[in-house]
């Protein structure tokens, strides 16, 4: 039978998140019920909020996040009740012209829970990212839960879902970081660094961040980061060629989505170098800049979207990586919060104050 439980809400564009009772059905084919233990605070559930993703107001926020899989419904082999998941919003279909090529990280029919999530009155809700899970518990397809070692805490696990993922990936898999490469990251808040620790894990020699806050540059030291530069205090793109005998990065990543940091991320790079555009533009971004030079200067310019991760491959090797010590997790998060505390985690966000706000939500 259906479920009431407690959920965070953005009812209207910009207005303030209220807690209400929402209704979880029962799993349906193909469907999981997941109670939720924790879940990041994401700038996406901001955007949300700000009716930046679309209008399909209501929404039930909330994607980054663990728990444990309290029900399925019928025909599904995934996942059983009792299993440690981290939520993901790449449910691949096995099908599409991505997937048969076998590239199911590139997904274009990727699947949520057919059934909608209600309010008491029956309104029906917009999960974020097909998830919502500032709940203590949400309805998803069995294909969004990924199974992983539960020795890693659910505060720290469920990042994966989203920011952290995106970071690494954009990385390791967008921009095949490998040993011996230099790397700078345009952008050092959750996902900059966490693109920082994706290029420490690859080996790369040369880690230089790039910022306007000097907390955040101090940060991104522990993540991985052999240079910081300040680009309130001086010309990034001079910064980073000068910390590369002069040629610019093998790879630069650009983690904050806007047409001036691009145009930096594009100049700083070596001649056949990569850019990899991570952070989320807005839809009335525009860039001017002469063709010519996307011709002379070679290499390549990639957008990451979900960092081209494969949930199932990649959620359980970073687990694993955690566990070993060698992929900090914890130091992502700055607080641990009650599901009551999101629009303060919002304004913390805003101000650059933390880098993981974490909704405790079966504590």
């Amino acid at each position: 039978m259906s479920v009431k439980v407690q959920g965070v809400v953005a009812r209207s564009k910009g207005a303030p998140v209220t807690l209400e009772t929402i209704v979880v059905p029962d799993p349906g084919p193909g469907e999981a019920r997941v109670k939720v233990a924790a879940c990041g605070v994401c700038h996406t559930d901001l955007h949300y909020r700000e009716g930046a993703i679309n209008d399909e107001f209501p929404f039930l926020l909330g994607h980054e996040a663990a728990g444990i899989v309290e029900s399925v419904g019928p025909d599904v082999t995934e996942v059983a009740p009792g299993d440690y998941v981290i939520l993901n919003w790449r449910a691949v279909c096995g099908e599409c012209r991505a997937c048969r090529r076998g590239r199911p990280w590139y997904c274009f029919k990727t699947h949520n829970a057919t059934q909608k999530m209600t309010l008491e009155d029956g309104t029906e809700l917009t999960p974020a990212l097909g998830i919502g899970a500032f709940a203590q518990m949400t309805l998803v397809a069995a294909g969004q839960c990924t199974k992983v070692d539960d020795a890693a805490p659910p505060e720290v696990a469920g990042l994966l879902g989203c920011g952290v993922m995106a970071g690494i990936g954009a990385a390791i898999n967008t921009g095949a970081v490998t040993r011996g490469d230099s790397v700078a990251v345009i952008g050092c808040g959750g996902v900059g660094d966490a693109a920082i620790a994706g290029a420490r894990l690859a080996g790369a020699r040369k880690i230089i961040a790039v910022d306007i806050d000097d907390r955040k540059l101090e940060l991104a030291k522990g993540f991985g980061a052999t240079d910081t530069v300040n680009s309130r205090q001086t010309d990034p793109v001079k910064a980073i060629q000068d910390l590369t005998e002069g040629n610019g990065a093998d790879v630069v990543i650009e983690a904050i989505g806007r047409p001036e940091t691009y145009e930096q991320a594009f100049y700083a790079r070596d001649l056949a170098g990569t850019v990899v555009l991570v952070g989320v533009p807005s839809p009335d971004m525009r860039i001017d800049m002469p063709l010519l030079d996307f011709f002379g200067r070679g290499g390549a310019l990639k957008s990451s979207w979900y960092g081209d991760c494969l949930p199932d491959r990649d959620f359980p090797m970073l687990v694993d990586l955690y566990l070993q010590g060698r992929l900090p997790l914890q130091d992502f998060v700055s607080e641990k919060i009650g599901i009551g505390d999101v629009e303060a985690a919002f304004e913390k966000m805003h101000k650059g104050d933390v880098l993981r706000s974490v909704v405790m939500v079966g504590s």
